[in-house]
């Protein structure tokens, strides 16, 4: 933890890493929290004290009581979406009037996006990129082209702005010849307006420019994962923001030499939601087995999640890209059974050994995997990395070998209290 820095934490594979847990036990030690892009697709899932939530808008720090929360400038918001995570959490004793800042340059995502989403998906057929239909990816559309509607728009003018954004959406739906109706769903959307307008709404920017001048330090969270970037994940099937770790920098105003350590998140496996490649997926029951005991279904969806054994060389990719200084291992204890664990250590393509993440990992990737022995030990109650049995070890060893970042954190369960920070 770095005073007057930026720590940024992200997930290094197709999201779901444990990102939610990680905050969780990190957030201790810092002054501030923030989002800083995404949009509530991504659910991060907390349990503690007997209580499992799962956020989607709201940062993770937000159980600390007393520190300041921000969703950044980077973050899409739904008004409805965010009113009902809100209450929940309002209901629960969580204060978060006081302690949540909302940037006014984040995207609002209006119920007309989310029926693009769905035209769009069924419009591209088997081809479809298997989004949550939540409207992000017509967000962030809207904001690039320069048509957006922000958070800072509803405190004037804001009918006729919402209604010139909501035209403009119903002329491309009717081109498409798309049937819907959202009268209901616009209703609760002015609501969660209206409930927006009792929170702190910020300039971002300055706020968290001046905090790091104060000497706060401040740790950013992203969502989703570094292979579903949208310059270097596995395009098209991508979400529609940055989710690497220069997305802190453009979803909060900060500048690059400010950021401190970067915490990359992975599991001691892999997963994907949706459609697109994932070149170490299993099919049979090892994956079945990995699925069960990770309980690899989506916080927000209910999806099953696709599972592999961990990517080395997609790993690799995601380190350089994000610049890492530290790991983050989750799911460890999901493995613990097995008798043989499989690492990918490169692919080959057309023939040819490569070591490198290629430009289209899409077709005639094979893995090729380093296998290793199971430690057959149930690690759920380890309270210290001295009590790992030797074949855990030596997994450990030879990912920080291949991947050359030290991993700091060991997770060995879903509770805050199974977590084993390294010396």
């Amino acid at each position: 933890m770095n005073k007057g820095k930026v720590d940024v934490l992200l997930g290094l594979q197709w999201g779901d890493e444990g990102k939610g847990k990680v905050v969780d036990v990190l957030t201790p030690q810092y002054d501030v929290v923030a989002r800083f892009q995404g949009g509530p697709n991504a659910g991060h899932t907390l349990e503690f004290e007997g209580q499992k939530y799962v956020l989607r808008s709201i940062p993770s720090g937000i159980f600390q009581g007393g520190k300041v929360n921000i969703i950044g400038n980077g973050v899409v918001l739904a008004p409805d979406l965010f009113m009902e995570e809100a209450m929940a959490l309002e209901a629960s004793g969580h204060d978060l009037r006081n302690h949540l800042h909302i940037s006014k340059k984040a995207h609002l995502i209006m119920p007309t996006h989310r029926v693009l989403d769905a035209a769009y998906e069924a419009a591209k057929g088997k081809s479809k990129v298997g989004t949550t239909g939540k409207g992000i990816g017509p967000t962030y559309t809207d904001k690039i082209s320069r048509n957006g509607l922000r958070v800072g728009d509803i405190f004037e003018n804001f009918d006729q702005k919402y209604n010139a954004c909501k035209a403009r959406h119903e002329s491309i739906l009717k081109s498409m010849g798309y049937e819907y109706d959202i009268t209901e769903v616009e209703k609760n959307w002015m609501k969660g307006i209206d409930y927006l307008r009792n929170f702190q709404i910020v300039d971002s920017e300055h706020e968290v420019n001046g905090l790091l001048r104060e000497g706060k330090s401040i740790l950013c969270e992203g969502a989703q994962g570094t292979m579903l970037d949208v310059d270097f994940g596995s395009y098209p099937f991508v979400t529609s923001s940055n989710t690497i770790c220069g997305g802190a920098c453009t979803g909060l105003g900060i500048g690059p030499n400010k950021v401190g350590d970067v915490y990359g998140i992975m599991k001691a496996y892999c997963t994907r939601v949706g459609a697109g490649p994932f070149p170490t997926e299993l099919f049979d029951e090892v994956g079945d087995t990995i699925r069960q005991l990770g309980h690899e279904y989506g916080a927000v969806t209910g999806r099953e999640r696709r599972c592999g054994w961990i990517d080395l060389v997609a790993l690799k990719y995601a380190i350089m890209v994000n610049g890492v200084t530290q790991l983050i291992m989750m799911k460890s204890d999901v493995l613990d059974g097995f008798d043989t664990i499989k690492a990918c250590v490169a692919y080959r393509q057309n023939g040819k050994q490569i070591d490198y993440f290629p430009y289209n990992i899409e077709e005639g990737i094979e893995p090729v995997y380093k296998e290793m022995r199971g430690w057959k030990t149930d690690m759920t109650k380890f309270t210290s990395e001295d009590e790992f049995p030797r074949e855990f070890r030596e997994y450990v060893a030879f990912l920080e070998a291949e991947l050359e970042t030290p991993i700091k954190i060991i997770s060995i369960g879903p509770d805050r209290e199974q977590t084993i920070v390294r010396e």
